[in-house]
């Protein structure tokens, strides 16, 4: 860049009929201005709550009666441990941040939801905007595509836009483990032509502007928001083109796995290079809510499903050159409680839990905070939703201190007055 060291030295040649002030102009303008890089976020939103204890946060030497059955491994950092069976993050566990120490209050599954999704407590009065509908308001889509898509859908109130209208709801992209998979309704029904669509469109417009004048509470303007994104993406050829999993190789498609997960990852790369700002990838609600049996189900199915999918996102889009623009998130709406239940299960637990969270230039090979030996409480540096949620959002170059005025008249901040954590800045 043409920096002020630069412009004395180009003063100083002039001075001797070298270099004029038109040419130093020249140069200015000439000058290389630095990029402004826009980030992507995909998360894997483990709902119903992942144990902490079964795997980002193991303690071998705690109680026997809180204790995981799962052995510790030791993982790329030394001095950081795993679960075993989670042996290919190990491996990669200089590329990702852990934290141990988040903490709320909320013990059930549809409060945790909303405050984790939004940062705010909820209220009888208001439903907050999550923030896959905040970006989809705050940063402008780069294709036909929406800023914010969920694999395979929402999961429930707390993934929407609330008070912001469903203008602003995520894009539900459906399971692309399916075979045969398509997105329902991207293509024309059968008989219909874009002459006869843009015949029908003409017809809803007239409709439209009648009710229009009538409507106080913007139903038709959301409504005419919505089907505008549907015209856009039946008519988009990119939208098509990321959408089609189908175009990877059968390798790349196994090293992600053949579940819903995997797939769903492999999926979000695709969207995330075709301009997609904030991806979620879930098995379903409530699909980590191990009440029943948690160690079996655990290690027969969701830690190796969520270990292969991530490790081949972290693999792919390093190797792509994605990973610096790319925040992945990692986590649940709470933990689980050390003690088993009668069920031979672990039920909720806001105290302490963990996630992980790597790329979009954090450094890894990391852990934040600590909780206490048996993984019940906090015991340092306790991080809070809302501070989470300002990091992101800076990240993504969102004004997190941003109010909008909700639907009864009431202002609320998109960061929930949370304050981005250093540690994960850089």
């Amino acid at each position: 860049m043409f920096d002020r060291r630069a412009f004395v030295k180009a003063g100083s040649l002039s001075t001797f009929g070298l270099l004029g002030w038109g040419d130093v102009l020249r140069l200015r303008a000439q000058s290389p201005t630095p990029v402004k890089k826009e980030m992507s976020v995909i998360h894997f939103w483990l709902a119903g709550g992942i144990s902490q204890l079964d795997s980002f946060d193991p303690k071998p030497d705690a109680n026997e009666k809180y204790r995981s059955p799962f052995k510790s491994i030791s993982t790329k950092v030394p001095g950081i441990h795993l679960c075993e069976h989670l042996p290919q993050m190990a491996q990669r566990a200089d590329q990702f941040v852990i934290i141990r120490s988040m903490t709320h209050k909320s013990a059930a599954h549809d409060l945790a939801m909303s405050y984790v999704m939004t940062g705010h407590d909820p209220l009888p009065t208001i439903q907050m905007p999550s923030i896959q509908a905040i970006v989809n308001k705050e940063l402008k889509p780069t294709s036909e595509l929406p800023s914010s898509i969920s694999i395979p859908g929402v999961t429930g109130s707390w993934d929407r836009a609330g008070f912001l209208g469903p203008r602003y709801d995520p894009f539900s992209a459906g399971n692309p483990n399916q075979e045969k998979y398509k997105v329902r309704d991207l293509d024309l029904p059968m008989g219909v032509d874009w002459a006869r669509m843009d015949h029908r469109r003409n017809l809803l417009k007239v409709m439209d502007d009648r009710f229009r004048s009538m409507d106080k509470n913007g139903v038709v303007e959301n409504m005419d928001a919505y089907y505008q994104r549907a015209i856009e993406l039946m008519r988009s050829e990119t939208a098509k083109k990321a959408f089609n999993i189908e175009q990877e190789s059968v390798a790349v498609r196994d090293r992600y796995g053949r579940t819903s997960t995997g797939q769903g990852a492999l999926l979000a790369r695709r969207l995330v290079e075709s301009g997609v700002r904030f991806v979620t990838v879930s098995r379903g609600i409530g699909a980590w809510d191990h009440h029943v049996n948690i160690f079996p189900t655990l290690q027969n199915e969701f830690l190796g499903d969520l270990d292969q999918a991530f490790s081949a996102l972290l693999d792919d889009l390093k190797q792509r050159g994605l990973l610096d623009t790319t925040i992945i998130v990692v986590s649940g709406e709470f933990g689980r409680t050390p003690e088993l239940n009668a069920n031979n299960g672990r039920d909720h637990w806001p105290n302490v839990f963990s996630m992980v969270i790597a790329g979009g230039g954090i450094t890894g090979g990391r852990v934040l905070g600590e909780s206490d030996k048996d993984g019940m409480f906090v015991k340092d540096n306790p991080v809070h939703v809302p501070d989470l949620l300002a990091t992101i959002y800076k990240k993504l170059g969102i004004d997190y201190e941003k109010e909008y005025l909700s639907n009864v008249g009431r202002p609320v901040k998109i960061g929930a007055n949370g304050r981005p954590l250093d540690f994960l800045m850089s």
